[in-house]
């Protein structure tokens, strides 16, 4: 890249400007994609261990069969494209056979099919993923499920990464899937056994997880560290919450 920055695309939305900018980072002197909304920082390519391990410790929570000796695969959701490292760490594992990723910025969706971003081919490619576009709080709030194809079908595992966290969401509409009455909506998509798993900006919330507990038969914070080439010898961290839905539920 020749330039040192480039806005690749803005757009506004009903939530605040988006935009899609690449720039060479100087300290590291990598090609770093960033997403803004607004004056927040969405995503960036430079840290994205939180999001990688989401859909790994999301999934491992799930035993191996889980999807049944006999079945072809896990049918997986997540909410939040982003720049898509979730997804591309959900469709690594060998038993998936579905990926939905509902996303409420059809831009951010364009941004795949078109290529902008470095994973865009990998995932619009990959014939187990889609992208659509939707409110995930509206679907996982509703009974017709997070997959338009499959109203009212359940999933073996639902992903989340769209606010910074719990307690610091991007529209206040968002705030009520967080308490225990949103949740409960929320396990009804999930097969018995199945596993919701939620990244954050934060440290463990105390209070949060005990929601979880609450509508969940397991409920559990990680703490996710990785190296910040901003802060040399320092390590920043994410959280994920993963929580277990009963066998027999």
């Amino acid at each position: 890249m020749s330039m040192r920055f480039e806005e690749i695309d803005w757009r506004p939305t009903p939530m605040g400007d988006i935009s899609l900018r690449r720039r060479l980072d100087p300290v590291t002197g990598r090609e770093v994609y960033e997403v803004k909304l607004g004056d927040e920082f969405l995503m960036s390519s430079l840290f994205t261990a939180g999001e990688t391990e989401l859909a790994r410790l999301g999934l491992a929570a799930l035993p191996w069969d889980a999807a049944g000796p006999d079945a072809p695969g896990l049918d997986v959701a997540v909410g939040g494209l982003g720049l898509g490292y979730t997804a591309r760490a959900v469709l690594e594992d060998p038993r998936v056979r579905s990926l939905v990723v509902v996303d409420a910025l059809p831009d951010v969706i364009r941004w795949h099919q078109e290529k902008l971003v470095p994973l865009g081919e990998a995932l619009v490619s990959d014939g187990r993923c889609r992208l659509v576009r939707g409110d995930f709080f509206e679907r996982a709030a509703g009974t017709e499920g997070l997959d338009p194809r499959r109203p009212g079908g359940r999933l073996h595992a639902i992903l989340l990464d769209v606010d910074h966290s719990p307690r610091h969401v991007l529209h206040p509409s968002h705030a009520p899937f967080y308490e225990e009455a949103g949740l409960r909506a929320l396990s009804e998509h999930l097969h018995p056994g199945g596993v919701f798993a939620l990244w954050s900006d934060d440290p463990p919330d105390e209070e949060f997880t005990a929601v979880l507990g609450r509508v969940f038969t397991t409920a559990e914070a990680h703490v996710v560290r990785f190296d910040n080439p901003y802060r040399p010898g320092e390590e920043s961290a994410n959280t994920v919450y993963v929580a277990g839905k009963g066998a027999g539920t």
